[in-house]
């Protein structure tokens, strides 16, 4: 099994990686946990011109604008999202435009139509081709998921997928929540809406989007805790004690040594999973980087010293991160149970 990326996979992280490194992701981040979107709004916009948000989308529907699905391409550019601290409902968007796709693929489309009534092309071709050119952005909530809804003040469409198989476009935004994260912004969805599609077929299709999410999550989190552990190294190096850099000591190189090998032990988990989406090997990428991504945060928080409590330090915005996206879209005792089923 071939864990490389292509040369032209390789090339499209190579470019998201450059866009985002010139794009102030920072203070765009800021501005989106104080309730401003603009900046993280026009940040989304160049991301969709890559093609991106296309590639969650099935290529079956590219007069709608789907490019994919391709997993692999899609983990590689959601490890540079993580890595750059990208704000917003970009996994919620992605899985909504996969459930979706695969909705429509199971031959549901249309059937309990809501207000679009009996005229309305179906939920995929309603909604796909927001999603897919990056022009819609989507909360989701689906069984097994978690209750809350990500960033629905931000969102154009926020979709719900109730247990019983009913899959609703929320008219409203549902109460905010705290979060650990500002930039992370949660609401409980109302239960009520405009029903879109219903039965078996929705709860199939939620599966599918689920694995998505949680896959395309694992990837945020490698990305995280790469990035936390670049900080960290390069703070190591300047930071002085007893007349030599603290990264000398042997202690600080254990430590960080520990937290590579746990970011070099999730990726090929991760880039597997891509491979093969079998649930067990999506939830077992979701524990390793996951996990990976909160030791490098606890690690980075520790070698910072008190500096690293301050929210002054863009190192706050990936600290804050790290356990919430260890615990979104399955917690590490959810994905634990998932692998051990396989078992």
């Amino acid at each position: 099994m071939r864990f490389l990326p292509t040369g032209e996979q390789s090339e499209f992280a190579r470019t998201l990686h450059g866009l985002l490194g010139a794009s102030q992701v920072p203070a765009a981040v800021r501005a989106w946990g104080a309730g401003d979107h603009g900046p993280g709004r026009a940040l989304w916009s160049r991301l969709a011109g890559t093609g991106l948000f296309a590639l969650a989308a099935d290529e079956a529907y590219g007069d709608l604008g789907g490019l994919g699905l391709l997993p692999v391409e899609l983990a590689l550019g959601f490890v540079e999202l993580g890595r750059a601290g990208v704000p917003g409902p970009v996994v919620e968007t992605a899985a909504a435009a996969v459930l979706l796709s695969e909705l429509a693929r199971l031959g549901e489309e249309g059937e309990e139509g809501g207000a679009g009534g009996a005229g309305d092309a179906g939920p995929a071709k309603r909604f796909l081709p927001g999603l897919a050119a990056g022009e819609a952005l989507a909360t989701l909530t689906l069984p097994g998921g978690g209750p809350y809804a990500l960033d629905a003040d931000a969102a154009t469409y926020c979709f719900t997928v109730s247990a019983a198989g009913e899959l609703r476009l929320a008219g409203g935004r549902g109460e905010p929540l705290s979060s650990t994260d500002p930039a992370r912004r949660l609401s409980r969805p109302p239960a009520d809406g405009e029903l879109l599609a219903a039965g078996p077929r929705v709860l199939a299709a939620a599966e599918t989007a689920l694995g998505w999410a949680r896959l395309l999550t694992a990837a945020q989190c490698l990305g995280v805790g790469e990035a936390l552990l670049a900080s960290t190294v390069a703070y190591v190096k300047q930071r002085t004690q007893f007349a030599a850099p603290i990264g000398s000591f042997q202690a600080v190189k254990h430590r960080l040594a520990d937290t590579l090998l746990a970011l070099e032990f999730a990726r090929p988990l991760v880039w597997a999973a891509a491979l093969d989406l079998a649930p067990w090997e999506v939830a077992a990428a979701k524990l390793a980087a996951g996990g990976a991504a909160y030791a490098a945060a606890m690690t980075a928080l520790q070698l910072h010293g008190a500096v690293g409590y301050t929210e002054e330090l863009d190192l706050s915005l990936w600290l804050r991160k790290a356990r919430p996206l260890r615990d979104a879209w399955g917690s590490p005792s959810q994905c634990r149970a998932a692998v051990l089923r396989e078992r």
